[in-house]
């Protein structure tokens, strides 16, 4: 796992002891427009003099090799060498990207991850996946490698609109339901209304970092993480081909969330009651993606280069009850498409 992971308004001074105790040759601060503009400044004290700020565009449409090729060509400008720090501060998109290039350049620099937004804080940013989408395909190019530290500061979320809370609670409401049942029987009569969300980042952490190092190469475990990814990222990637429909990563999991707890129940394993509990509550959240009869094939076509799949095989991570995942269940693609026309009916 990570060496070391921070949480509270103090993990942003903790970069300056990280500096302090290593002899880093250069730092250079990658950002987007967004996290530039909002976060730098709370993190620009804490930083040596003489460092250096890459800048790429926000988005994930964004997250691609020619932004990738963008930030080596200031790396070697720079001239950083193999005793150099790349800071990533952003959310999901741009800690993943920015973990890979560090990963790649000079076959590897070290890196720090500063997430700015909740899904980067209790996701993106922990566990060592880094990555780039490829040809369409959501997450397709990637290693894995893990930050020196990540350092987690809820007052950054106090940057982002209400759309992007949505999309960091979604991974949220995974963890609760692969892992703690009570709490998610506990939170789905509170929702969002929270004012501090240290100590649900804090949970949502321990969970994923649990499974992390009980399981860092996804060999078996770990793809419990995965549950509502298999047809939310098929959901996902279709969609970043329509910019005028593109959605948020949180919001095609929390579909995707939906069609695969449906696929528990069709399966006997989730009972009916506990999917209208997942239901009931999602929706309470997200607005329905608006999916067409003529976009399911298509869109479950996509399930087929799923990472998780063995040669032909869908494997899913499904419930076996609110709180319990289980790993490598194949479904077919038709499943996947009855599932997609399931969630149309709600």
């Amino acid at each position: 796992m990570t060496e070391e992971i921070f949480i509270g308004k103090e993990a942003v001074q903790q970069l300056q002891e990280l500096l302090q105790n290593r002899a880093f040759k250069k730092v250079v601060v990658l950002v987007d427009e967004n996290t530039h503009r909002h976060c730098y400044p709370l993190l620009k004290n804490s930083l040596p003099q003489g460092h250096h700020v890459v800048h790429i565009k926000s988005g994930e449409e964004n997250k691609n090799l020619a932004t990738c090729e963008h930030v080596w060509r200031e790396l070697t400008e720079q001239g950083l060498d193999r005793w150099s720090l790349l800071v990533n501060l952003g959310g999901g998109v741009l800690t993943d990207l920015g973990g890979f290039c560090a990963s790649l350049y000079k076959r590897g620099i070290r890196f720090v991850n500063v997430p700015t937004t909740l899904l980067s804080q209790v996701d993106a940013s922990v566990g060592g996946k880094t990555g780039i989408d490829f040809m369409g395909f959501k997450n397709h190019i990637g290693v894995f490698q893990e930050p020196v530290a990540v350092l987690v500061n809820p007052e950054f979320l106090q940057t982002l609109d209400l759309r992007q809370m949505k999309s960091g609670y979604a991974e949220v409401i995974k963890h609760w339901l692969i892992t703690d049942g009570d709490m998610f029987q506990q939170q789905r009569h509170i929702g969002m209304f929270t004012e501090d969300w240290t100590d649900l980042i804090r949970h949502s952490i321990e969970i994923k970092s649990r499974v992390v190092t009980a399981d860092p190469l996804e060999n078996g475990l770990r793809k419990i993480l995965n549950f509502g990814h298999t047809i939310g990222h098929a959901i996902e990637s279709y969609f970043l081909e329509k910019p005028s429909q593109m959605l948020l990563h949180g919001e095609a999991i929390a579909a995707g969330m939906i069609c695969e707890a449906w696929l528990s129940v069709q399966k006997g394993l989730l009972s009916q009651q506990e999917l209208e509990q997942i239901e009931t509550f999602i929706s309470s959240i997200y607005e329905k993606v608006k999916i067409e009869a003529s976009e399911l094939t298509a869109i479950s076509a996509l399930c087929l280069h799923d990472k998780k799949n063995s040669g032909a095989t869908i494997n899913c991570t499904l419930l076996e009850k609110i709180g319990v995942a289980v790993y490598d269940k194949p479904v077919t693609l038709s499943e996947v498409e009855n599932a997609l026309r399931y969630y149309q009916t709600l």
